[in-house]
């Protein structure tokens, strides 16, 4: 079972544009062997309060998660929850990054944990939660909008390259996050 960040991102980084949009997305194609494959495998969902506004508001919430084709709990990292929750698969939680992906891992059973958002990715990341990177690339120079990795006080971070493939113009690029050990 692994924390997954899962993102369709322009070459230049972002994986929304300016005012949040995501329509662009959608004219690269987006039905590629590996986002089924990651898709299949996610059985919890943890993203930030930003990204569920959004998806409220243009994406259907979380019936529009995958295409309407995911099932599964979403738990919301929020310091402003709602007075009641809208749907009895999101459950909000002010815990913490590792309180909801720890929560979330229980949920997922033997499945993976993705990771939506870009500051929850990153905060993820820089937690040391993060396990693998899943990108379907397009081939676009978006200029502007939501950075998915980089930033003020950002340090290097390894990957191994799990794998890479292309689907219709995606560039579909899968890596896993080296975890440095201390020695004792």
């Amino acid at each position: 079972m692994s924390a997954i960040c899962h993102h369709t991102m322009s070459l230049d980084g972002f994986i929304a544009g300016p005012d949040d949009s995501m329509d662009w997305v959608f004219r690269y194609g987006t039905a590629t062997s590996l986002a089924e494959e990651t898709m299949e495998g996610i059985g919890a969902i943890v993203a930030g309060r930003r990204w569920y506004d959004l998806a409220v508001e243009r994406w259907d919430g979380v019936d529009g998660i995958y295409g309407g084709n995911y099932e599964g709990k979403v738990f919301v990292l929020t310091h402003r929850p709602p007075p009641s929750a809208v749907n009895p698969r999101i459950s909000f939680t002010s815990g913490g990054v590792q309180e909801a992906v720890s929560t979330a891992q229980d949920a997922a059973g033997e499945k993976d944990v993705g990771i939506f958002g870009a500051s929850l990715s990153r905060q993820c990341l820089r937690a040391g939660l993060l396990d693998e990177i899943v990108i379907h690339l397009a081939p676009v120079l978006l200029g502007d909008g939501v950075r998915l990795f980089g930033g003020e006080g950002d340090r290097r971070i390894e990957l191994d390259r799990v794998s890479v493939g292309e689907a219709e113009r995606l560039t579909d690029l899968r890596f896993r996050v080296v975890k440095l050990r201390t020695v004792e």
